[in-house]
């Protein structure tokens, strides 16, 4: 077989690796895990992307899809691949508004949308997307007695794929080879903190590339799981999880429902797993929660060994001998308290853990390291597929992002901002020759560079030290500068801190801070202390919350840079919405909108008054709704 060089062909070159039946896809359905081979992946694929051509889907044009991960999304991806055109990945909650967006920018002509949720959502805008012939779903829950010639299912366009199949055998298989390494493999479009989303055009080559590299960090064999659930609108799972899957063969299951992620992660028990660091947090949090309530005898184990394991974690991570006595403690509390924990997160086959998307803060490395876990930060962005600078297993340094993939390069400038070189740079943004120029610079000898627009510098040890964007390195009046994102990162190893906004200027002579409680875990706290409340804003005002709160700020307080201590804080009426552009899909903060937003209550903490009146809409579980009014209370630290 000829040498591949796009994601399909590699596809082609793994299914004729197996003459027997070998797991390919593992899927829950109503509790039950079901299995299909390398071959019966083919036969769907196959059958697919015939049905598209037949559609009259060409060659690079592009192709939009919203659902959750399963086996009929990953089949759809390879099948649009393998006809030559590109996919684009939406976030499932994102509003119809901003699906339009993507589908025109990107010229779709097609767009596959999962169930009556999604199909919902293309129906509202119909009268709006000129270009797309057809709506294809694959979910028909509530879709049996919908007419509609603009929907389609996916099993009517396979059966269509199926049907030309006699006529031309090999039509399937001379259409992968028609593609080469530099086509456009993926539109993968940004977060959009500050603007429209720009759109990401990665080749099959920027894809192939860093899946490889990465692989020279953490193997992959095709004995490996992989549980995919990472959002398909982020770059990651396909990074991850879809290119490993035809490159190396590793095993993709999909969970039952998004619900039941981390119940699915315990079962299957994956090699190598993948968290953005907003569900490290979660998960630390969770445990922390968890140790306070269980039996006296657990948390007196957990008391006692918890500080062996960050002694030998810390004799590990800085190449030192720990000593027979640590050992030896270290592998008691292993088999009492580590492994046992380990099983329950479902990471006792771990190799490698990943975090990625924003930075994780210290104090949580060392704690899931200190429990046995290799975790390793990796660090990049949609425009280099993802990551190109990762921690490397004999070489983890808490504070630092890593060294580049083998092969890859960084640079940082006077400037102090991190530009990033290889082949997994971006192609280009789509429709937006101005900012990739902007953004791109070409060396001489045809190495690609990304402007990442972040602040970090190189330690004596070549680890990249990530601080934050350019743009959100902030100087106070008093001469000081300090990381919001630090301190953010800081604050939330409180499992009673779910985000933060830290906030000040040049106009500004201290930092201040938007806190947004944990409401699971503070309201779990709350029960367990008698305290009544009925809403998300009456328990965030409670002063024993404050309280709580307050103990995490000045703790996080005595580790900062004199002048950078958080003075003052508010404690939220409601959580950061995504749905009222207060964030991103993929959970980043859009500052300047909370700035603005909120700007009334960040004058107040600089103005010293005590409190500040609000209103706020009101969510109750009955699902009535109701806007109140309430005093939020403004603490010193």
């Amino acid at each position: 077989m000829r040498q591949p060089e796009t994601l399909p062909q590699y596809f082609l070159q793994r299914v004729g690796m197996y003459d027997y039946p070998k797991e390919s896809i593992r899927q829950k359905e109503y509790g039950i895990w079901r299995t299909w081979t390398w071959q019966e992946s083919y036969d769907m694929v196959r059958a697919f992307a015939l049905g598209l051509m037949e559609l009259g889907l060409t060659r690079e044009e592009h192709v939009c899809s919203v659902g959750d991960n399963d086996r009929e999304y990953l089949w759809a991806v390879l099948g649009v691949q393998a006809a030559g055109a590109g996919i684009t990945g939406m976030f499932t909650d994102a509003i119809a508004s901003e699906m339009e967006y993507i589908i025109n920018h990107s010229d779709s002509t097609f767009v596959l949308a999962q169930d009556q949720e999604q199909c919902d959502k293309m129906l509202e805008i119909r009268d709006k997307l000129p270009k797309v012939r057809k709506i294809i779903y694959w979910d028909d829950r509530g879709l049996w007695n919908l007419e509609n010639d603009w929907l389609i299912s996916f099993d009517e366009v396979c059966e269509l794929g199926r049907s030309v199949l006699d006529a031309n055998a090999t039509k399937f298989e001379d259409e992968i080879w028609k593609s080469s390494k530099d086509d456009v493999a993926l539109i993968s479009y940004t977060s959009g903190t500050t603007g429209l989303p720009k759109g990401v055009m990665l080749t099959h080559n920027n894809l192939i590339e860093v899946t490889k590299k990465a692989a020279e960090l953490d193997a992959r064999y095709d004995t490996d799981n992989h549980l995919s659930f990472a959002p398909l609108g982020w770059i990651v799972e396909y990074a991850l999880g879809f290119a490993p899957h035809v490159i190396y063969g590793i095993i993709m299951n999909f969970p039952e429902e998004p619900e039941t992620v981390r119940e699915n992660i315990r079962e299957i028990a994956p090699e190598l797993l993948f968290y953005n660091a907003r569900l490290w947090d979660q998960l630390l949090g969770l445990v922390q929660v968890r140790m306070n309530d269980a039996t006296l005898l657990n948390r007196w184990l957990y008391k006692t060994f918890l500080p062996v394991g960050y002694n030998m974690a810390d004799a590990r991570l800085n190449g030192r001998n720990p000593g027979i006595g640590t050992v030896i403690a270290n592998a008691i509390g292993d088999a009492l308290v580590f492994r046992p924990l380990r099983d329950q997160l479902g990471m006792v086959n771990v190799r490698s853990a990943i975090t990625a998307g924003t930075v994780l803060s210290p104090d949580h490395m060392k704690w899931f390291h200190a429990i046995g876990i290799n975790l390793k930060q990796i660090y990049g962005s949609t425009e280099v597929c993802g990551g190109m600078i990762g921690h490397y297993d004999d070489d983890i340094k808490v504070a630092s992002v890593g060294k580049p993939f083998p092969g890859l390069k960084m640079r940082v400038t006077e400037e102090g901002e991190i530009h990033l070189g290889g082949d997994t740079v971006m192609k280009g943004y789509y429709k937006n020759p101005e900012k990739t120029a902007e953004d791109l610079d070409v060396d001489p000898d045809g190495t690609r560079w990304f402007k990442t627009g972040d602040a970090g510098y190189i330690d004596s040890d070549g680890h990249l030290i990530f601080q934050d964007r350019l743009k959100n390195m902030l100087r106070l009046a008093t001469g000081e500068s300090f990381s919001p994102q630090f301190i953010e990162g800081r604050l939330k190893f409180s499992p009673y801190i779910r985000d933060v906004m830290a906030i000040g200027d040049d106009t500004r002579d201290f930092v201040t801070a938007l806190i947004i409680m944990d409401f699971g875990n503070v309201s779990h706290w709350a029960e367990k202390q008698g305290l009544g409340f009925t809403t998300f804003t009456d328990l965030s005002q409670k002063s024993e919350v404050y309280a709580l709160v307050y103990e995490a700020v000045s703790e996080v307080n005595k580790t900062l840079d004199d002048g950078a201590e958080v003075r003052r804080f508010a404690l939220m009426h409601k959580e950061f919405d995504a749905d009222e552009a207060e964030m991103t899909r993929s959970r980043k903060l859009k500052r300047n909108v909370l700035a603005e937003k909120y700007g009334e209550i960040i004058e107040a903490m600089y103005d010293g008054k005590d409190e500040v009146n609000v209103k706020a809409q009101v969510v109750y579980q009955d699902g009535s709704e109701s806007v109140v009014e309430t005093d939020l209370r403004i603490m010193s630290a």
